[in-house]
């Protein structure tokens, strides 16, 4: 199943990353407020990863979540009060001030301003499902034997990008709101994966192993224009596309595994967390 794969990539990143353990970090639990641009991200400072949320300037790293398994993935309301994260044991949502946690009955990829939740369901294989952001009025919108998942919602709310394996190989699909008229962007054999979309919901930057090394890259929402942002000799995986469209945050594996930034065209890369540990999936608080 798609979530026992992701368990797996989780558990090899930190595999990778660990390479020392600290004497541990500081907790401090702080409301998500709006007034910085922060991020949060999976972190493995006590050999299991935990979410932490960081502010772009790489100040005021907090640790939101404290469990024995790990904790990834993290997706923000849009509000920017609830964080839903991905565990070894399930799927949660927690307070941006790391209060509240509470499971959920899916995992939650995609959470749109309009209130509605875009999620996996688990039956035979993996579908995009969509509901109420309270679950109610669930309904799915791939109807597809082959596996569909990571649907995030463009920024107006009348698409959502996905990741499908339905050509026989995982790829980039985009489709109307409704599941309607669902198009593959990427066209490749290997892995196109973790879509993110641009601010003004023109371009998707996504994860290709189409170099024979995992990068990051970006593609009209027609399909046109591809362009590889990054050739890292480690791999670049899980962009995330800034509220203000000035930025695309991503994991890098260059000596460790850290989270960085650049700009759109792939200019600018700069480290943003600096430790000894794993630290994977940023996603940007909502602004």
């Amino acid at each position: 199943m798609k979530h026992a794969k992701l368990v797996a990539r989780v558990a090899a990143a930190v595999v990778v990353a660990a390479s020392a353990t600290a004497a541990g970090a500081t907790t401090v639990l702080e409301p998500a407020g709006k007034s910085r641009p922060k991020l949060a991200f999976g972190s493995d400072p006590r050999g299991n990863p935990d979410i932490y949320v960081i502010n772009a300037d790489g100040s005021g790293q907090r640790r939101l979540t404290s469990s024995p398994g790990w904790d990834g993935f993290p997706t923000w309301s849009p509000d920017a009060r609830k964080i839903a994260f991905v565990t070894n044991h399930g799927c949660y949502v927690v307070n941006a001030n790391g209060t509240g946690r509470k499971q959920l009955p899916a995992c939650i990829y995609g959470w749109s301003r309009g209130g509605l939740i875009a999620y996996s369901g688990e039956r035979s294989n993996d579908e995009v499902y969509v509901a109420n952001a309270d679950w109610s009025g669930g309904r799915n919108l791939t109807r597809n034997p082959a596996r569909d998942n990571e649907a995030v919602w463009s920024p107006d709310g009348r698409a959502l990008a996905f990741t499908s394996d339905r050509d026989g190989n995982e790829e980039v699909y985009v489709m109307n709101a409704d599941g309607s008229d669902p198009r593959n962007l990427t066209h490749w054999r290997g892995e196109d994966r973790r879509a993110t979309w641009s601010p003004d919901g023109r371009r998707i930057a996504f994860m290709s192993e189409r170099k024979g090394n995992t990068d990051i890259y970006v593609v009209n929402v027609d399909g046109t224009g591809l362009r590889r942002l990054t050739t890292n000799r480690g791999f670049d995986a899980s962009p995330a596309w800034s509220p203000d469209g000035s930025t695309i945050a991503f994991e890098s594996q260059r000596g460790r595994i850290d989270i960085f930034l650049m700009r759109p065209d792939g200019s600018g890369q700069r480290r943003l967390t600096h430790d000894r540990f794993g630290n994977s999936s940023p996603a940007w608080a909502p602004r």
